[in-house]
This record gives structure tokens, sequence and C-alpha cells, in this order.
């Protein structure tokens, strides 16, 4: 019996396009997975597969028994999670259906979703429910700020890492944390660190550690370079409102 989480990824090998795209425009996922009237994995079916069969001449109408893709890769429940790490490594592989020894459906994992583990170091085998991931964390957003950009790179619990670029002749706030120390290394670039009353020059492969409470701020020297580092937070909070600031040449405090 096929959960009814998985329900929405299910076509059956007689039903027509039209419908296998309603299916995939619900689910949201780009894919189904096709079976039989005895509910045995035959095929998958993605949204590509259905824009080559119009290419072909096929219509919505017709039936998706000659579209679909015989040929598919799945895993058991015996291959584990390293199963599907191998699996993932091939860049034309995005999904894989779970099945079992009689190739019924018993669940579905994306590549995703897979990378969404790894990020917040969730410990699971093939029978996790994928679909209650948050996968954002995989693909966060480029934040603008006056001084240039960060783009959050991992966040979990006990960690952030984030690749922050400073524009030439700009300067971050100087700032502390109460929550959090962080470790700087530049990556691309000049310019200095102040850490409390200290001024330190730094460049391509500086480190610089940021403990808890200490006033801190990042300026680029340079006329035409960004300043680039990366940088790793650990602590028990990393909301951007745990940001104190004492200057700003931006108006910010």
């Amino acid at each position: 019996m096929i959960s009814e989480k998985l329900k929405g990824f299910i076509v059956e090998k007689s039903d027509s396009i039209i419908e296998a795209l309603r299916k995939i425009d619900q689910n949201k996922k780009g894919f189904l997975i096709v079976i039989d009237n005895e509910e045995t994995v035959i095929g998958t079916l993605t949204d590509g597969d259905i824009r080559r069969s119009f290419i072909n001449g096929a219509s919505v109408n017709n039936s998706i028994s000659l579209v679909y893709t015989k040929a598919f890769k799945y895993l058991t429940l015996k291959d584990g999670m390293p199963g599907a790490t191998e699996f993932f490594k091939n860049d034309s592989i995005k999904f894989l259906p779970v099945l079992d020894d009689e190739k019924k459906l018993l669940n579905i994992i994306t590549k995703s979703q897979m990378h969404a583990l790894l990020l917040q170091d969730i410990h699971a085998d093939l029978t996790y429910d994928f679909f209650s991931l948050d996968e954002g964390i995989v693909d966060y957003e480029i934040f603008q700020r006056p001084w240039g950009f960060y783009k959050t790179t991992v966040m979990n619990d006990y960690f952030q890492s984030k690749v922050i670029s400073v524009n030439p002749k700009s300067q971050l706030s100087l700032q502390s944390h109460n929550h959090r120390e962080e470790h700087w290394i530049v990556a691309h670039g000049f310019g200095t660190v102040q850490l409390d009353q200290s001024v330190i020059e730094v460049k391509c492969g500086s480190s610089i550690f940021i403990p808890k409470g200490c006033k801190h701020r990042l300026t680029n020297t340079d006329d035409t370079e960004s300043l680039i580092i990366t940088e790793v937070q650990i602590g028990d909070y990393f909301g951007e409102d745990d940001i104190k600031r004492y200057e700003d040449i931006y108006g910010r405090v």
C-alpha cells in the first residue's frame, strides 16, 4: 500500500499526459513514479520526458505509456544512505525511488533532500520522511548590504558558515555578538580587521578569531578589488539580531 504522502508522486502507465502534468504541477518536484495495475514500479516520468514527447509530436491526451523512462535507477533498503550518496554523484540523477524486493514503492528521496540532510547533520535511513525537510537550506539567497553582500552556505543548530564580499573602500560596522564566536579566513583581497583596540592588516590566507563579546570591524582598503572572506560562526544562536553596532558609516547605529 502506497502511503498518502507519496500518492502525489504516483501515476499509472495508462494515465494521459495531461493527467501526469497536473500531478507534476501539484507536487512541484518535476517528476512522477510510474506504476502498473498491481502498484509495481515500472518507470519514472519527468517534465523533461513530457517536453521531449511534445517535440516528437505527442498530444496532451496521449497515454504516458510511450513517454516514461523504463530504464530507471532506484534504491532498496539494503542500499542505505551510502547507496543514495553514490547514485547522486551522477549529475543526471535528481531523485530516486526506494523500492522493496517486489518493486513496490516505499519512499522517495531527491538530491536536494539528501543535501539538506547533510547540511543539518540529520542521521537518517531510507525510511525517513524526506518531504518533511526544509530544502530551502540548500540554496540560501544572497543578501545585499551597503558594503557588499553575504551568502549563507551552511546553517544548522550549532554552526553557520557564510561567504562575505566587501566592496572596494567599504566597511562593515563596528559590532559584537553575545551568542556566537566567529572564525574568518581571507580568500581574496586586502584589508584590515579591528579587534577591540587593535587593528590588523589582512590578505589572502589570513585567519582571524573573534570571541563572543569582542568588538570587531572588517574594512576593505583596496581601491578596485573586493575583499572576500569565509566566515564560520559557532554558538547557540545565529540570528542577525545578535548584532550590537557601535559605529557604522552607513547610519545603522
